[in-house]
């Protein structure tokens, strides 16, 4: 028989998966739990969360208790940079307390996703400030539920020359960008943007990294785009 040459936790696995996917019930509760919490993540529906969960039970203990124990010491360890609010495994992230590192010039951006994206062109190398998302009033989001505040505290210790606006050019990204302008021109700090190679509603996660790139190297005054608006 051809079936003989298959494991019996593969047949086992294969029977499962024909019988969720042909009626759409599950003969294991442990296995409903499991595609349940999986659907739960972003972008990820019952049959791909299906796929994922049958696709852990074929592999060895000891890989699914390094992958289960890798997302707890996430949750339970990662650390947010009291300085930048990057993700971090110490109270200070590495950007920050790089020496290497310009800390003159900050690079404002909405979340961790456009520090990487920033990082991944090589063409910055100053710090960064993650405000945590962007001003939205249709979504409950005002300043006081981002690291506003907390930026203009470093503009005011007087060692920030130059802060660059590196939102999402969405029409909540200009706006947040406007709102950040009036609040810190008061300050002798020259305050910037992206050169407009990022096209208007992209956000930084999805523009390349040359035109990211060339956008920040030639970054211009923001109230040139004022005057251009």
């Amino acid at each position: 028989m051809r079936l003989s040459t298959f494991s019996g936790t593969t047949i086992i696995i294969n029977f499962l998966h024909l019988q969720v996917m042909s009626n759409n019930h599950y003969s294991s509760k442990l296995l409903e739990n499991a595609v349940a919490e999986f659907s739960q993540l972003p972008g990820i529906g019952n049959k791909t969360a299906l796929r994922l969960v049958l696709y852990l039970l074929k592999q060895d203990a000891e890989t699914v208790t390094h992958f289960g124990n890798a997302i707890i010491q996430l949750k339970n360890e990662i650390k947010h940079c009291r300085i930048c609010h990057n993700l971090s495994d110490e109270e200070v992230c590495a950007i920050c307390s790089s020496n290497s590192r310009d800390h003159s010039v900050v690079c404002v951006v909405e979340t961790i996703r456009d520090v990487m994206s920033i990082e991944n062109t090589l063409q910055f190398q100053g710090v960064y400030h993650v405000l945590g998302g962007i001003i939205s009033p249709m979504d409950g989001i005002g300043p006081a539920d981002l690291t506003i505040s907390a930026l203009e505290q470093k503009v005011t210790h007087g060692n920030v020359k130059e802060i660059i606006l590196a939102l999402s050019t969405t029409l909540e990204g200009d706006t947040t960008n406007f709102y950040i302008f009036k609040k810190l021109k008061k300050y002798s700090v020259s305050i910037t943007t992206l050169a407009r190679g990022v096209s208007f509603g992209d956000e930084l996660e999805y523009t390349d990294e040359i035109t990211l790139g060339r956008s920040i190297v030639n970054r211009t005054p923001f109230e040139t785009t004022l005057r251009n608006t």
